[in-house]
């Protein structure tokens, strides 16, 4: 494999969260990898950086790409250092996520292989995770009524439904249960989170959209059912039923992705990519003095947002 250089020096907005196989988009070439040092830790995985030949006009794009579990899949979901993850993409200009994550089905409705576009989450993790950048000397209150971003859900839905005729089945809304992992649920469990409304289950979205919604970042998760959890009749879950509808749907995952990367590389989408409708925001939610920030805190949110305070 070929050396990739350590540093690159041109603007990168969007970054692509998920598992490696989605380093081998079609279309995309590896231009770089980044090893960035956050002061919340190193992230999961090198930050790779792909360049990208839109079909609609043209244009060379970079994506940073950026797998959760790490290289070789060897973090579990309550190990992942999403903070050190948000804030390195942060760092580098990134200020929207495409997030792709494998999910249980909770509804008969949503087949193993479809595609879900959540605009919902129930929080069924334990405490467990870090889960803010605001602690130890600073508060901050931040809105999450709404946990996805809205403006990337409407592209990502507008792409899944015009990959319809190639085998993609996509829902448009549902509601994602974040269990802590990294067991499955109990079938008392997954039935009741089927009578709260919830659509999919999965270990990964949680604190991932909190931490991307404190750092001014547009973020969209497209969830893949690999199998219907528990509740069903059908067969219990395993490994090797996830990791073979994942296999199985590969390409159609990668369509999925590259036409999204595709869509949102068009000019009219360049604020929206760069978050200007978050920009700021982060501002009103803070309750507490900067110059009463204990200094320690200060250091961190200052490396996070630089000449911001």
């Amino acid at each position: 494999m070929a050396i990739l250089p350590s540093s690159y020096d041109g603007p990168v907005s969007i970054a692509v969260i998920g598992g490696t196989g989605l380093r081998e988009l079609p279309g995309f070439t590896q231009v770089a990898s980044l090893n960035v040092s956050t002061p919340w830790g190193e992230p999961s995985s090198p930050i790779t950086i792909l360049h990208h030949q839109c079909k609609h006009n043209d244009k060379t794009v970079a994506v940073a790409f950026l797998s959760r579990h790490g290289l070789h899949h060897q973090i579990a979901p309550h190990e992942v250092p999403a903070r050190a993850n948000i804030a390195a993409l942060r760092s580098i200009g990134v200020r929207s996520i495409i997030a792709f994550s494998a999910v249980g089905s909770l509804q008969e409705a949503i087949k193993p292989r479809d595609f879900v576009v959540p605009d919902q989450i129930i929080d069924r993790t334990k405490g467990v995770r870090p889960w803010t950048y605001f602690e130890g000397g600073v508060v901050a209150h931040v809105p999450f009524g709404d946990p996805f971003d809205e403006g990337m859900a409407k592209v990502v839905r507008e792409c899944g439904h015009s990959l319809e005729g190639d085998g993609v089945v996509l829902h448009d809304r549902g509601t994602i249960v974040c269990m802590e992992g990294p067991q499955f649920s109990t079938r008392a469990e997954s039935n009741m989170y089927r009578a709260w409304g919830g659509s999919v289950i999965n270990m990964s979205v949680l604190p991932e959209a909190k931490l991307a919604r404190e750092a001014e970042i547009a973020y969209q998760m497209i969830c893949m059912s690999t199998d219907y959890d528990c509740w069903h009749d059908s067969a219990d879950v395993t490994v090797e039923m996830v990791m073979g509808n994942m296999k199985s749907n590969a390409a159609n995952a990668r369509r999925f992705v590259t036409a999204v990367l595709d869509a949102l590389a068009a000019d009219e989408h360049a604020d929206l990519v760069n978050a200007k409708h978050l920009a700021g925001s982060i501002k009103f939610g803070v309750s507490t003095s900067h110059n009463n920030w204990s200094p320690e805190a200060k250091k961190k949110l200052e490396w996070l947002f630089p000449g911001y305070f």
